[in-house]
């Protein structure tokens, strides 16, 4: 199939991938229930104490059953990597990116099925879906790619200009040992497979803790990198809660390094965890946004809006890149708010696994009673436009659905400005000048994603000034979002990032290795 599923092009997919998906989604819906188990080494270990996975499309759906990880769990997989790092470590790079390109091929070939997976438990739709998990195969190619291009970065130096002897000089890039990959709800298969396939290349080994909310597809992946062969205990999973599970795994002192992908409170705290160790670790950290579009009297008024509608309320506006803050100029202000609000009403909603609804679901029944704390704050200091409401009528009744809300008229001095509520609500001011909005634009603690709408010109002076780390400029299908490996890399600045190296572009690899100069001196006679 020519056809390439990205961000940009799931818009209009060929027929084949919605009868593709519909074949898997009918077919996973006859084997709901199985029980998942943790993966220790060689051993897939069970427990008594279990979660199920409901589905937020329908609670009454029980999806899977997984286990509760512990203390103990946490040990012995760590004891597994750490086992298991001599022998992976040491294999020539090329069979390590062998090993990864099997991985992707294993998880490529099951793209619909674990696509559907994501969507009954997640509540994304269809083409949302799919592309998670497209972009989980291009994530694990990428590294591959670039670590070939790099030649396993083993880089020959100039060699010291000593009389009577030679002194030849190397770089090598060396993995660190085991690494710790935590991984949130709204991307569980790009956001998992993204930071293995870094760590693996480079020569660590995992241990991968999923979102309790998105273990479904994940596991799905385990046994695809069971299909891969990899050695046992190179790649460990489990489940459970945080509080135990994951602290027991960041208070480990064998993790070598961690990817957390989530909330900038718990991601900084991880980064002060790891600071507080005989010795430092590297923390990739992937957190949270307060993404602003600035659009200019010389935008395209239809391009605009969709381009902002699309970024707000895609999967629900649970992204971090999505955009929560629009700062338009006055002139064009009135046109543009109208403009999104005719876009957002006409937005299908209902069960996210059906062709003609593109907006689904929240993840949980916290984030449903966030939304509605967020909606009467606003009904007292601003004005709610479009949305504002949870959806129960008929088939919406056991579900999360929570209208898509346009909010205007709140006081640039509230704190929602620059609180992420990783909701579907987007706010929207008119303002005097870009200047102005570029002023609103940096003034919050996030660096993730930004968007400009406007002429080609304004543009580049955008790019130049934002302080962020994916920038669109004119982008119609997100205006904050659809980063893709190899063409707009991830990742954040100030409390956005950690490492100023975006996932899925030339430098990412290079997190996960630490560089060790080698010299070899011999006598010349």
């Amino acid at each position: 199939m020519s056809f390439t599923l990205t961000y940009a092009s799931m818009a209009n997919p060929p027929d084949i991938f919605h009868t593709s998906y519909e074949t898997a989604l009918a077919e996973l819906k006859t084997k709901l229930g199985k029980d998942y188990p943790l993966i220790i080494g060689d051993e897939k270990r069970f427990k008594e104490e279990k979660f199920p996975a409901l589905s937020p499309i329908n609670r009454d759906w029980t999806l899977a059953s997984f286990q509760s990880g512990d203390a103990q769990d946490a040990q012995d997989a760590v004891a597994a990597a750490k086992a298991a790092f001599p022998a992976w470590s040491k294999l020539p790079w090329q069979e390590r990116v062998a090993y990864v390109r099997k991985f992707a091929q294993a998880i490529q070939d099951r793209i619909f099925e674990i696509g559907a997976a994501v969507s009954l438990d997640v509540g994304k739709n269809r083409m949302e879906a799919l592309a998670d998990v497209q972009e989980a195969v291009d994530l694990l190619l990428w590294p591959c790619k670039m670590m070939e291009q790099a030649d396993g970065y083993q880089v020959k130096l100039a060699n010291d200009p000593m009389e009577g002897v030679l002194s030849v000089n190397e770089s090598h890039m060396v993995p660190h040992g085991v690494w710790l990959v935590i991984t949130p709800f709204n991307f569980p298969a790009a956001l998992a497979c993204g930071p293995m396939g870094n760590a693996l290349v480079a020569g660590n080994t995992v241990v991968l803790k999923p979102a309790s909310d998105s273990a479904w597809a994940t596991a799905m992946m385990m046994e695809c990198a069971e299909k891969a062969g990899f050695p046992s205990g190179v790649i460990n999973y489990l489940t459970g809660p945080g509080g135990t599970l994951g602290n027991a795994l960041i208070d480990h002192p064998d993790i070598a390094g961690v990817t957390f992908t989530g909330s900038a409170a718990v991601g900084l705290g991880i980064n002060r965890k790891f600071a507080e160790f005989k010795y430092p670790r590297p923390v990739v950290l992937e957190l949270g946004g307060k993404n602003a579009t600035i659009v200019s009297k010389n935008a395209d008024i239809a391009d605009a809006a969709l381009g902002c509608m699309r970024s707000a309320f895609g999967l629900q506006g649970q992204k971090c890149s999505a955009n929560s803050r629009i700062f338009v100029e006055r002139e064009v202000y009135q046109a543009f708010v109208e403009e999104l609000v005719r876009l957002t009403k006409e937005i299908k909603i209902g069960d996210p696994t059906m062709r003609e609804n593109w907006f689904g679901t929240v993840i949980n029944e916290r984030a449903a009673a966030d939304y509605e704390k967020y909606i009467e704050e606003f009904e007292t200091v601003g004005r709610i436009l479009t949305g504002g409401k949870r959806l129960t009528d008929g088939d919406l009744a056991k579900g999360l659905f929570c209208a898509p809300t346009i909010v205007v008229d709140v006081p640039m001095t509230h704190y929602l400005w620059k609180h992420e509520m990783f909701l579907p609500i987007t706010m929207v001011t008119a303002v005097d000048s870009l200047e102005e909005a570029m002023g609103y634009a940096n003034d919050t603690d996030y660096g993730l994603t930004a968007g400009f709408m406007g002429s080609a010109e304004e543009g580049e002076w955008f790019l130049d000034n934002i302080q962020a780390g994916v920038c669109y400029v004119n982008r119609v299908m997100g205006s904050t979002t659809g980063a893709w490996p190899g063409f707009q890399p991830f990742g954040g600045w100030k409390a956005s990032g950690s490492t100023g190296r975006n996932t899925g572009g030339p430098y990412a690899l290079l997190s996960y290795m630490r560089e060790q100069s080698r010299t070899r001196v011999s006598i010349i006679e």
